[in-house]
């Protein structure tokens, strides 16, 4: 089969998210045809590159979200009068909220449920609208960046019944939320929702919520073509935690959370399934307007190999040293590494042999090298170098290390080196580093956040975030007992085989795909050789490679639902063919 993968800042370009697991997922369904569609995010992730494509990709298709592509076309009065209705409907349902019911909002069910369904549909169908507007006429672009554009979100922010924080928004607020919908709604004026495009697909598989997530939406809406939508990082969630840290005022904050969240939703309803990387990103995406039967949980898929010599114990790998703690991740603040460090001054007290290796690089952002540099600085005010003699170099029981050095080559070094390893986040979604610490056979102490209990299902200790003195407890218990580390680090191994491979992935994605297309109907009319339409003309063995029968298509004298042109199976080439953004396919 043909599978429209839809990515947004990731795969294929070298750097971004899910680009790993999706080069994984693709590499491994060798069997079936990727059509990639990327939305890049900057011009220096495009200037990066892309990896090297297995020859399964049959072709790649990119856009550009950080700048509008302006196809020059401007509105006439119809037009005009059309954007402006469609976008005031979709801007209402953003600002209104739930309607009230009783007699001041007649014909609305008093049911508070039918009144957010109400504002789901009202959001879906002018963001269709609007879809419709671009694909007819062109020119929704400038549209969106004009003064009419503007003046429709104020009319929406000062209505009767919209929201109190929206109606305090001033110009400068009107402006910058303009902005903000006009990057997000940019994937509505592509032209990759044509037959020989995503038309030509069995089905789309969105590798995430918001923008990625729209081209899917609209091949969904004009052709008929099933969605997949896969979330390890729910988009809604990571919206809300990045706002928090922004200054901006509350009407902007309410405004751009109203709009995605109901662009949440939309694409939850969407959605033939909704594959969510954990329980606590299910539990995220439920609360979203999910529906729970949609929903079917795919454990990420990390490559046991690369930890496997460390994990059986094999000749030569490096034996863990029984007085050594061992942290892995980004540091950035929401790993905590201030508790981590307050906590490990207990430890000293209780144990004194004990040392901490902080093994990791701050992230790409100003904030996290001054918060690598504040815990260094804690670091050292909290243990004075240590000298084991009057005449011996002092020495810090705490080193900070990145991986690639001399100490630490390979990140399965960086699990070996020590008895236990520990995660002190306060935020998380899937936990990496956790996975990867188990299939290296180490026994794990960490906070319960995110997905953190599901991951460990009782093969490792978890204690509150933000507790030193819980975290010091549990990490004294595991020191003070070699056997119980051993038992609880080869649990944690068979867990993370069983639960958390790229094998189980691939295997489950495959058996989705086959799924999805089994009961997704036909959208193009065979006929037999006298034009006549030909029962079960499309078997389910047509997905399967192999030599079938030869189906002819009718290309005349077909009715209006049967449209568009049939697109015949093809052999991916060997080199995938980059398309950019107004070319053809």
């Amino acid at each position: 089969m043909r599978i429209g993968l839809l990515t947004e800042g990731g795969y294929p370009y070298v750097s971004g998210d899910a680009g790993l697991w999706c080069d994984r997922l693709v590499r491994g369904l060798g069997q079936h045809e990727f059509d990639i569609y990327a939305l890049s995010r900057t011009e220096r992730q495009e200037d990066q590159g892309w990896i090297q494509l297995p020859p399964q990709v049959g072709r790649v298709r990119t856009a550009p979200l950080w700048t509008a592509h302006d196809d020059g076309v401007v509105h006439g009065r119809r037009a005009r009068r059309r954007f402006s209705e469609a976008y005031g409907e979709l801007l209402a349902a953003v600002c209104g909220g739930p309607r009230a019911a009783g007699p001041e909002a007649p014909g609305v069910p008093g049911d508070p449920a039918d009144s957010v369904g109400a504002e789901a549909d009202r959001f879906a169908s002018a963001l269709y609208g609007l879809a419709e507007l671009a694909r007819d006429e062109g020119g929704l672009a400038g549209a969106l960046r004009s003064e009419t554009a503007v003046r429709v979100l104020e009319r929406a922010c000062r209505a009767p019944g919209a929201l109190r924080t929206a109606r305090t928004a001033r110009v400068p607020d009107l402006l910058t939320v303009a902005a903000h919908i006009e990057r997000a709604l940019r994937p509505l004026s592509l032209d990759w929702y044509e037959d020989d495009a995503l038309g030509s697909a069995d089905l789309c598989h969105a590798a995430a919520g918001g923008a990625a997530a729209l081209p899917g939406l609209l091949a969904r809406h004009f052709l008929g073509v099933p969605l997949l939508v896969t979330e390890y990082g729910v988009h809604l969630r990571a919206h809300y935690l990045a706002a928090a840290t922004l200054e901006a005022a509350p009407a902007v904050r309410a405004l751009l959370a109203a709009f995605h969240g109901r662009l949440a939703t939309e694409v939850y309803r969407a959605a033939v399934l909704v594959t969510p990387g954990n329980a606590h990103a299910r539990r995220w995406q439920e609360r979203c307007g999910a529906d729970r039967a949609k929903l079917r949980t795919v454990h990420p898929g990390m490559e046991a190999a690369r930890f496997a010599d460390v994990g059986e114990g094999a000749p030569g790998s490096r034996c863990a040293d029984p007085d050594t703690l061992v942290w892995v991740g980004r540091v950035e603040p929401a790993k905590d590494l201030i508790s981590l460090l307050h906590s490990f001054a207990e430890i000293r007290r209780a144990e004194p042999r004990t040392r901490l290796r902080i093994v990791g690089a701050p992230a790409g952002d100003p904030d996290a090298a001054a918060y690598l540099a504040h815990c260094k600085a804690l670091a050292a005010q909290l243990f004075p170098d240590e000298a084991a003699g009057a005449h011996a170099v002092g020495d810090n029981p705490v080193s900070f290390e990145e991986i690639g050095g001399p100490e630490i080559p390979s990140l399965a070094e960086a699990y070996a080196c020590g008895a236990l390893v520990v995660l002190s986040s306060v935020v998380e979604g899937f936990p990496v580093s956790l996975v990867e610490a188990m299939l290296c056979g180490r026994a794990t102490v960490s906070t319960d956040v995110g997905a953190v209990v599901e991951v460990i299902g009782g093969t490792g200790l978890v204690v509150p975030p933000r507790n030193p003195r819980a975290l010091a407890e549990a990490c004294v218990a595991l020191l003070r007992d070699p056997e119980r580390r051993e038992r609880l680090g080869a649990a944690a191994r068979a867990r993370a085989l069983e639960l958390f491979t790229v094998e189980q992935n691939i295997t489950a994605f495959h058996g989705i795909y086959l799924e999805i297309v089994s009961h997704s109907p036909v959208r193009r009319l065979v006929v037999d050789d006298e034009g006549e339409p030909l029962p079960f003309g499309v078997p389910a063995e047509a997905h399967v490679p192999g030599r079938w029968t030869e189906t002819r298509f009718m290309t005349a004298c077909r009715p209006r639902w049967a449209e568009g042109a049939p697109v015949r199976a093809t052999v991916p080439p060997s080199t995938p063919v980059p398309v950019s953004v107004g070319e053809g396919a």
